[in-house]
């Protein structure tokens, strides 16, 4: 994704013999050593097919054998990064396509337990060796020189094995915790000796995945929220969930978004009805994204604009087809879902049930991030950046595109090749404000290959703020006094303004009125934003901080309206009457928002409604 041209120059033997003596990584301790491929100058070579910005410039962060078939990666504050590796995909994972005498108990499922009970049924004695012989992977991946390529690599946990283990697809790694997706669980890891390994291994909620399904179709995402919660999504597996903290979800025949508190806590389902959502992606005002995947049979993969409490109409047994499908359609069986055209953007005769998607986009829709504001040129503010795997790394790459307001939600906009020709899997910015994706190399197979191309602008990577965020971003933000948080909620890089959000709610009531005064008057609309999102964090145990919020409900900026009115309607006792004069107003995003605060079902005085 970056030039190198300048690595195609060295020989094969100094890049092999580079890779021999750094990248071998050591055995795990667990005794799971599954082959790998050896080292050699493709990674390198392989920039050359790459199509791109020409002012960009690409370099290998890391190859095999550092590293293989990675699926999703995460880069934490210090810039190291957590690859999630499958080793189980066709290996201990399955797929109703190769069972379709499951298809009516699968369909019937509605639990994991459900779910093994099949697996039991069909391999007997074969179980352990059918189900439970390979693992997923966490891995760990440094650059412990400043070279600007990765030379240690140590797996950091990997006793995902169990025959209800689906493929780990999620990762976030932050303030020394990595969180990690892997049905059916959603998994808290951490590192106490500083050894890279994970020693603390604990599940924050189980019962994800009833259904056997498709492979793939599993736990994905994994974003901080605006809020402070974590986000993630959920593919058409679906999900009959316990939390740590006895809170029980239940939405079992489609895909969805979830989010929940740092420690598992409070989890609830923020939208349903997706078929195979990958990543999340929030925009610097609190707008969160995903795209959707298509299911083979005419219809195509969606952008969508999640919406709490929306349903984007899709159900599992859609998979399988329907009597009620026209054949003069020529569009394979999928039921309403191509009878009524569920997967198109809004028009005419749509059920009204079904929040529709703002575009059909892409075919293989995975990674997908937003860029944080600074390391490439200003062309790419407010930019989106999506990984479209197809199999192949022709015709395969990453899109770049943004977003503009279309009544209270968007429409695509620019939507261009940022870097094609790579079979990428997951994309996402590093703390250095450059441009990291990985690359599954070719196929679906499990080849013991896998890299991380690391992208990078080198006219804008030497603007100040780049070096200044990283600095911020690895010092960490705990400690930082009161008035210098406050200041940082202007920064250019989204990442500083979400820490420092984040460490001013955690220091409570001392924390109010700084940020009232943000949130009243700032030049600086963002820092706005992220001030008025830092009170909604303390009001959570400090009623007294929404009381700047609700003055804001008439402020002139329609941002700051529409925001104050999301926030203010998680209050338990918010007021209705306060909430009810903005379903008038002029600005229909402002009313989305003060409609959806009202239907949360907190408010007092529900008379008035």
């Amino acid at each position: 994704m970056r030039f190198a041209f300048h690595l195609l120059l060295l020989t094969s033997i100094a890049l092999v013999t580079a890779y021999v003596a750094v990248a071998n990584p050591e055995p795990p301790k667990s005794g799971y050593n599954p082959p790998l491929a050896k080292a050699s100058d493709e990674a390198a070579k392989a920039i050359a097919r790459f199509q791109h910005d020409p002012a960009l410039k690409i370099d290998v962060w890391a190859a095999e054998p550092m590293m293989a078939h990675p699926v999703a990666f995460t880069l934490d504050e210090r810039g190291r990064c957590y690859v999630a590796e499958t080793f189980r995909l066709s290996h201990g994972t399955t797929d109703t396509r190769g069972h379709m005498n499951w298809l009516d108990e699968d369909l019937a499922s509605r639990t994991v337990a459900d779910r093994i009970a099949k697996y039991k049924k069909d391999a007997k004695e074969k179980f352990a060796q059918t189900y439970e012989k390979d693992r997923e992977r966490v891995r760990l991946l440094e650059d412990t020189t400043g070279s600007g390529r990765a030379d240690k690599s140590t797996v950091f946990r990997d006793d995902f094995g169990r025959a209800e283990d689906g493929l780990g697809a999620g990762l976030l790694a932050r303030n020394g915790t990595v969180y990690y997706t892997c049905i059916p669980d959603l998994w808290l890891l951490k590192d106490t000796k500083g050894t890279g390994t994970a020693d603390v291994k604990q599940s924050l909620a189980t019962g994800y995945g009833v259904h056997t399904a498709f492979i793939g179709h599993d736990l994905h995402g994994l974003r901080m929220g605006p809020d402070g919660k974590l986000y993630f999504s959920i593919g058409d597996r679906g999900l009959n969930v316990t939390a740590k903290d006895g809170t029980k979800l239940f939405n079992p025949d489609s895909g969805a978004v979830i989010r929940c508190d740092l420690d598992g806590g409070h989890p609830e389902i923020v939208a349903t009805g997706l078929r195979n959502p990958q990543e999340l992606a929030f925009d610097d005002y609190g707008n969160l994204f995903t795209c959707d995947n298509n299911s083979d049979s005419g219809d195509q993969a969606r952008f969508v604009h999640i919406v709490e409490g929306g349903d984007s109409g899709w159900r599992i047994g859609y998979q399988y087809g329907s009597e009620m499908h026209d054949s003069t359609v020529k569009q394979g069986n999928r039921g309403p879902w191509n009878y009524e055209q569920l997967w198109k953007p809004h028009g005419e005769n749509q059920a009204a049930y079904v929040l529709p998607p703002l575009r059909n986009f892409a075919d293989g829709p995975s990674g997908f991030t937003h860029y944080p504001g600074v390391g490439l040129a200003s062309k790419y503010q407010g930019y989106f950046f999506l990984c479209d795997f197809r199999g192949s790394p022709a015709g395969s790459g990453v899109w770049a595109f943004t977003t503009k307001p279309k009544g209270a939600s968007f429409e695509m906009a620019d939507p261009h090749h940022f870097v094609w020709n790579i079979l990428a899997t997951d994309c996402d910015f590093g703390p250095d404000s450059a441009f990291y994706v990985s690359d599954w190399i070719d196929g679906w197979d499990l080849t013991g290959k896998g890299r991380l191309y690391k992208v990078a602008d080198p006219v804008a990577a030497r603007a100040p703020a780049v070096a200044e965020a990283k600095e911020l971003i690895a010092a960490g933000f705990a400690t930082r006094p009161v008035d210098e948080l406050v200041k940082l909620l202007a920064h250019p890089h989204q990442r500083v303004r979400q820490e420092a959000q984040f460490a001013l709610a955690e220091k409570g009531k001392n924390a109010i009125a700084p940020l009232a005064g943000v949130a009243n008057k700032h030049p600086n609309r963002l820092a706005r934003l992220h001030a008025i999102w830092g009170l909604g964090m303390i009001g959570r145990t400090d009623a007294t901080a929404f009381e700047p919020v609700v003055a804001l409900l008439a402020d002139t900026d329609p941002e700051v309206r529409a925001n104050a009115a999301k926030v203010y309607g998680e209050y338990s006792a918010a007021e209705a009457g306060k909430l009810l004069p903005l379903l008038h107003d002029t600005e229909p995003r402002v009313r989305l928002l003060a409609g959806l605060a009202l239907a949360r079902g907190k408010m007092n005085q529900r008379d008035s409604l």
